[in-house]
């Protein structure tokens, strides 16, 4: 639980964005970027998992907007196959769900859902999130939601 101005809230942790702006992260889920691949990873595979899960994500949370923070994507040094250069993306796909204090205060909180990449399935906290999610525009995405 964290405390933000005396009112205490539920979150798995709390990331600091670039900005300052401290957001709670409520909900989060990891999965395979490859699990189940039969190939290799290139643009068009990459390009399709990113589509199902901007697709899924907005299915799974539809009362707040989803943002995609746009993933690394590495060209090792392998022979190109029939669908073009291998591109990997990092290992773990990562949709969070955030809440913060409103944009306007007459409303309850701001949410932002959130898609990106990591190495690793750690949950990130504090000011050790990787760069890219810390660097989240809430002010121009997030939306202010109601109880």
């Amino acid at each position: 639980m964290h405390d933000r101005s005396g009112v205490r809230t539920m979150s798995l942790t709390r990331v600091v964005l670039a900005t300052g702006r401290s957001v709670d992260l409520a909900d989060v889920r990891f999965t395979s970027t490859y699990g189940g691949l039969d190939g290799y990873p290139c643009k068009p595979f990459n390009d399709l998992v990113i589509r199902g899960l901007l697709s899924a994500t907005e299915r799974s949370f539809p009362t707040a907007p989803v943002h995609l923070v746009p993933p690394p994507r590495e060209y090792p040094h392998h022979y190109p196959g029939a669908y073009g250069p291998v591109e990997v993306l990092p290992p773990v796909a990562c949709v969070g769900s955030f809440r913060s204090t409103p944009l306007d205060p007459a409303l309850a909180y701001s949410a932002l859902t959130v898609i990106w990449f990591q190495r690793t399935t750690r949950v990130p906290s504090e000011c050790d999130a990787d760069a890219a999610l810390r660097a989240v525009d809430w002010e121009t995405l997030a939306r202010d939601q109601e109880f």
